[in-house]
């Protein structure tokens, strides 16, 4: 059926219903199903052509079928994320506060905890929201795209604009966008273990399969989000977007993020606050009770203790920080795909990479074709040509530099291309058979030299093919080597004449000639000593990764200052246990000959072994490493496996980008404990002084709307935490949570607090002899003061006018100390009981204030001095296995 009919804008519709009866919405028995019909009748009912659709009738049906995304749930709209703020369990506990209020006729009560709550939900939805626009304006800059036919020419689209009909072409690497039928294939290898669970890749190729096939039996189709091993493919669309299988199956496969160190240390944090909360409500509410105090105003007063204790902005407080920290890294080339990484990036101590692109320029150029007996040769350069510009599988700089190479070209437009064998990382060769006019066909093999050995009988020489002797393979063996310790990457390549062959296969790599050699040439990278000295100086050590040859890695690692006497091959890894290979990561710098899966091993064994580990690869076979690694860090030219594996992209392969990144990462690790540090250690002290207060005064120490009031206020300042300075050498070492450390410091610090506030309740009850709205009023102020003053204090392990914190925390902290005193003589100070405080009261609370500030700093340089002792001691005798088992199962995709 033609595509441009004048019924064109008709036929979304027509689709539409076809998509429905061939897809998942199947009809018993599955008459329907689209991969048991033929080809030719699957393209007329979804109303396209082999050769795709045109551009017009692409967009109509992307109209009427939606983008190609799952039909996930969505959060981030601006109402889901306020109303989001109301499901806190903190603010329900106000509102049930303010409930009661109402129920006992409390009404003013209940209006001042409304507003409260209100303005800290408001509050916590401009950070939350604005951090997830920001995110998802830098997820916008790393989207996915295709490569389709479209008005019978192949264009590259988003992934989201794909629609059935659409014929879609893949090649190894490639994430499967759609479900649809194979039109033709070759080597078409793909991975289906995020639907099947199957480990190996399976075979593809069009034809048809049974009706009643399982998704594992339907060899001619392929589904949404497997990913393509080897070779290539033309695919027809057909089921797109909520559509797919993966779709049906999206909640069950959502991948799975291991929790971070950071994320599991907030957790036991949140279960610390609460334990303590829970203890500090239920002591003061029953001693209240048991003092014949007022019912509802005990319960009033436990509730805002509860609600006083607790960091209720510490979610809105991470977001906005890792938020601005990924907006940061973005700014220097660092995309973050999942905010938790950053975390980890921060926690990183060693960096697995392979050399390419990252230790060398990755601006590789061939720098000679010689024959075997080592000598320039011509028609080696012309068939390797040959071989790089004819092939279509998988792209790869090697081949290019072939391509880009300056001679060679003679003669080549005398060739014709008959078939090709793609490549695979079994075989490490590529093979394209071609034909000059009617005389022999020619195979032309390419690959490792050793796989290329492999599959020959014979040599190439002046005089013609010789017999593959002990000698022969001898001595190329010692150019191959001689030439990679110069640092050269060394290709074999060879051939084998047929007459007059139909097709070929794997199966004719045999018998071949070796004719000669190809030499690629890719230096260190400019700088790159400069660069692996700043990860040495922030505490990150590098370990090479690589699947070249022994010598090339050694050399290169010794033009770069790494050590190169410490080598691991592929064959001696295969040989080690895992008990094993723990012990043999430690004293090894150079991994070399690695295969994909042995890169896996590597990076669990570096983990077992209690590093914290980051895995940099832009190639297929380095999915399963940077799945099994605590961060991923891949680029933005990286194949979608890659892509889709990592958790940070850079868009420039350096590792000074990444140097940069770990820095970012550090701050923001920096700051978020800032403000952990800051509201519990202040909140800590306040409430057990007015837990303790409330027992032995007459009255309650602060009203309820008080100490909400006190909270609210002394939230502000931290807003601007995340865009705090962050003390040099806070980046020069990896930053782990330490629950210890915080416990320790919350009490601390909580008792300094706890001590002033006792002064301060000595000064009003025996200096002043104030009344209980004095005394109120005045404490009040007195603990808004101290929580704002610890903020300048804790924010720095150094002298407090040694650090210079940004100037937003400065205004703000300011800010809200002027407002705090100006409440009492507020016109509505009455509202929540003020009222005005005289001078010599004013005076003394600042002298009390200023007081606390020396004993804290006193307090501080002790407990960083004691502390990071016992944090070294921890880390030299706390076991590491249970590193390993943290982490989960991620999809592989």
């Amino acid at each position: 059926m033609a595509i441009g009919s004048a019924h064109e804008a008709d036929r979304p519709a027509a689709v539409a219903t076809e998509q429905q009866s061939i897809g998942r919405g199947r009809p018993a028995a599955n008459e329907h199903a689209y991969w048991s019909l033929e080809t030719d009748q699957l393209i007329e009912r979804l109303e396209t052509s082999s050769s795709g659709l045109l551009s017009v009738d692409a967009a109509i049906r992307l109209g009427k079928f939606g983008r190609n995304a799952l039909a996930l749930r969505s959060n981030g709209s601006a109402f889901t994320v306020f109303i989001r703020q109301f499901r806190s369990p903190l603010v329900l506990i106000l509102v049930f506060a303010a409930a009661i209020s109402i129920f006992v006729g409390e009404g003013h009560e209940a209006a001042i905890i409304g507003v409260i709550v209100l303005a800290s939900c408001v509050l916590s939805f401009t950070q939350e929201y604005g951090a997830s626009r920001a995110m998802e304006a830098l997820r916008q800059r790393i989207s996915r795209k295709a490569t389709v036919l479209r008005d019978s020419f192949e264009r590259s689209v988003d992934v989201e604009t794909i629609v059935p009909g659409d014929v879609v072409c893949l090649s190894a690497g490639n994430l499967i966008p759609i479900d649809g039928v194979i039109l033709e294939s070759r080597d078409f290898n793909v991975s289906e273990s995020v639907l099947t669970g199957e480990t190996f890749p399976v075979v593809k190729s069009a034809g048809r399969s049974a009706p009643h096939a399982g998704i594992a039996q339907r060899t001619n189709a392929v589904f949404t989000g497997t990913s393509v091993r080897s070779g290539t493919a033309k695919v027809l669309a057909v089921a797109t977007g909520a559509q797919s299988e993966f779709a049906s199956i999206a909640e069950a496969l959502e991948r799975r993020i291991p929790e971070t160190e950071f994320a599991r240390g907030i957790r036991k944090f949140g279960y610390l606050m609460t334990e303590i909360m829970l203890v500090i409500v239920i002591l003061v509410f029953f001693a209240n009770v048991m003092l014949e105090r007022p019912l509802i105003e005990s319960l009033l007063f436990s509730l805002a203790l509860a609600v006083g204790l607790t960091p209720e902005l510490l979610p809105a407080i991470i977001s906005v920080t890792l938020a601005r920290g990924a907006r940061t890294m973005a700014a220097s080339g660092v995309i973050v795909r999942r905010l938790d990484a950053i975390e980890n990036l921060g926690s990183m101590d060693l960096l697995c990479t392979d050399k390419t692109g990252t230790l060398t320029e990755g601006v590789i150029h061939l720098d000679g074709s010689f024959d075997v007996e080592g000598n320039a040769s011509k028609e080696v350069l012309l068939w390797a040509r040959l071989n790089a510009t004819l092939q279509t599988g998988l792209k790869n700089p090697l081949d290019q530099a072939i391509a880009d190479a300056r001679s060679g070209q003679e003669g080549l437009s005398d060739f014709t291309k008959i078939d090709e064998i793609p490549y695979d990382f079994i075989r490490k060769r590529l093979s394209v058979a071609v034909q000059q006019g009617g005389r022999q066909q020619i195979l032309i093999t390419k690959g490792a030299v050793q796989n290329v050995l492999e599959v020959c009988a014979f040599v190439q020489d002046q005089h013609g093919l010789q017999p593959l002797g002990s000698t022969e393979r001898q001595t190329i063996d010692e150019k191959f080597r001689r030439w990679s310790a110069q640092g050269y990457r060394v290709l074999g390549l060879a051939i084998r004449r047929f007459e007059d062959k139909k097709g070929f296969s794997r199966e004719d790599e045999t018998a071949m000639a070796f004719a000669g050699f190809l030499l690629f040439l890719d230096p260190p990278k400019e700088g790159v000593r400069k660069t692996l000295s700043a990860l040495a100086d922030r505490g990150i050590g590098v370990k090479v990764i690589s699947g070249d040859n022994r010598y090339v890695a050694a050399h290169l690692a010794e033009a770069v200052g790494l050590r190169s006497d410490r080598i691991m091959t592929g064959e001696d890894l295969s040989k080690l246990t895992k008990n094993g290979l723990l012990a043999g990561v430690r004293k090894t710098d150079l991994f070399v000959e690695i295969d994909p899966n042995q890169k896996e091993r590597i990076v669990e064994a570096l983990r077992r072994s209690g590093h914290v580990v980051g895995y940099l690869g832009d190639g297929i076979n380095d999915a399963p490493a940077l799945h099994e690694a605590d961060i991923g860090i891949s680029v933005d030219t990286a194949v979608d496996v890659a892509r889709e594996a990592a958790d940070i992209i850079l868009l420039k392969r350096d590792l000074g980008v990444l140097v940069h990144g770990v820095d970012d990462g550090r701050k923001t690790f920096a700051n978020t404990m800032k403000y952990i540090s800051i509201t519990t250690s202040a909140n800590f002290g306040n409430m057990i002084s007015m837990a303790a207060a409330s027992l032995y005064l007459p009255f309650l120490p602060l009203l309820a709307k008080q100490i909400l009031l006190n909270n609210f206020l002394s939230d502000i300042p931290a807003l601007a935490i995340a865009g705090d300075n962050v003390d040099a050498d806070q980046v020069r070492k990896p930053r782990h949570w330490d629950i210890h450390f915080v416990r320790r410091f919350m009490v601390s610090f909580g008792l300094v607090s706890s001590l002033f506030d006792f002064a301060t309740f000595a000064f009003l009850l025996l200096v002043v002899r104030a009344a209980s709205a004095t005394f109120q009023t005045a404490w009040f102020v007195e603990s808004v003061l101290t929580e704002l003053a610890i903020v300048l204090v804790v924010r720095t392990q150094r002298r407090l006018w040694r650090s210079r914190p940004s100037r937003l925390l400065v205004a703000l902290a300011l800010s809200i100390g002027v407002v705090t005193i100006a409440i009492p003589f507020a016109p509505f100070a009455g509202w929540f009981g003020f009222v005005p405080l005289s001078v010599p009261v004013l005076a003394g609370l600042l002298a009390i204030t200023t007081l606390y500030i020396v004993v804290s700093e006193v307090t501080k340089t002790w407990l960083f001095e004691h502390g990071s002792r016992g944090r070294r001691s921890r880390k030299a005798t706390r076991p590491h296995a249970d590193r390993a088992t943290s982490k989960s199962v991620r999809f592989n995709g």
